[in-house]
C-alpha cells in the first residue's frame, strides 16, 4: 500500500467530504479505503484525490470526489436494492455502489472501456456485479425493475424510457442535467406508479457529457 495515496485519501475525506455534509460513516469509510489511483490513467494518479474532475474518455470522466460522495449520499442505497449504474467507466464509483447494494448492473458501450472495467473489478471480491454492453441512453431493461438507477455523468437529453425501468414503488433515479456546456444540475427522481417527484440536489461545473445536445429545429 502506498502511504502517500493513503494519506491523500484521508485528507480528501477530511477536507472535501466532511465539511460538505457527508457525515455517514459507511460513505466516508468507502472513500477512505477505495484506491482511486487504481482506477485512473497514469497521468492522473498524483492528482486523483484533489478537488478536480478526472477525464477518462472523450468528454466523460469522474466528477469531483465531493460530487461522487453526494451521489451516493442522496441515492440512499439499501442492502436489498437492485441497482443500475449507467456508464461505469473504470469501476471506481461502481465498486463503492456494489458494496452497499444487493445487485449491481453496470452498462458501458465502449469496448475498450468495457474491457478495462471488467479487468479492474476482477481484482475486488465483489460477487454481486453484472457488467453488460449496452447503449447508455437506453439503460438495460433485461434486469429491471431497478430500485435505483445512477447516471453520474451529465447529460443533455433525459430519456423517460429510463423511468419505466424503475420500480414503480419508490424507485429512485439520480441524474445530472446539462444547463449549458459548463454547468449542470443534479436531481433525484422518485417514481410512484405513474407520478414522478423530482428534487434538485446540487450544481456541477464540468464540460463532461454522456451524450450530445439535440440541435434539431423544433416548431
Amino acid at each position: 500500500m502506498n502511504s502517500n495515496f493513503e494519506q491523500a485519501r484521508i485528507l480528501m475525506v477530511k477536507n472535501q467530504l466532511r465539511p460538505n455534509k457527508i457525515k455517514e460513516k459507511v460513505i466516508l469509510d468507502l472513500f477512505q479505503s477505495t484506491p482511486k489511483e487504481n482506477f485512473v490513467p497514469e497521468d492522473f494518479k498524483t492528482i486523483c484525490y484533489s478537488d478536480k474532475n478526472i477525464n477518462i474518455l472523450n468528454k466523460r470522466g469522474y466528477l469531483k470526489n465531493l460530487h461522487l460522495a453526494q451521489i451516493i449520499h442522496n441515492a440512499d442505497i439499501k442492502k436489498d436494492d437492485n441497482v443500475l449504474h449507467i456508464g461505469g467507466l473504470t469501476g471506481y464509483l461502481s465498486s463503492m455502489i456494489a458494496q452497499l447494494c444487493k445487485k449491481l448492473i453496470i452498462i458501458e458501450e465502449d469496448d475498450k472501456i468495457l474491457l478495462n472495467l471488467k479487468n479492474n473489478l476482477r481484482n475486488y471480491n465483489l460477487n454481486n456485479i453484472e457488467i453488460v454492453k449496452s447503449m447508455l441512453e437506453k439503460g438495460y431493461s433485461s434486469f429491471s425493475p431497478y430500485d435505483l438507477i445512477i447516471i453520474d455523468c451529465p447529460l443533455y437529453n433525459f430519456k423517460q424510457e429510463l423511468v419505466k425501468q424503475l420500480n414503480s414503488n419508490q424507485g429512485r433515479l439520480i441524474y445530472i442535467k446539462k444547463v449549458n456546456d459548463d454547468l449542470s444540475k443534479a436531481y433525484k427522481l422518485i417514481r410512484n406508479n405513474d407520478t414522478q417527484n423530482i428534487e434538485y440536489l446540487f450544481d456541477v461545473f464540468s464540460n463532461f457529457a454522456i451524450d450530445e445536445i439535440d440541435r434539431s429545429f423544433k416548431f
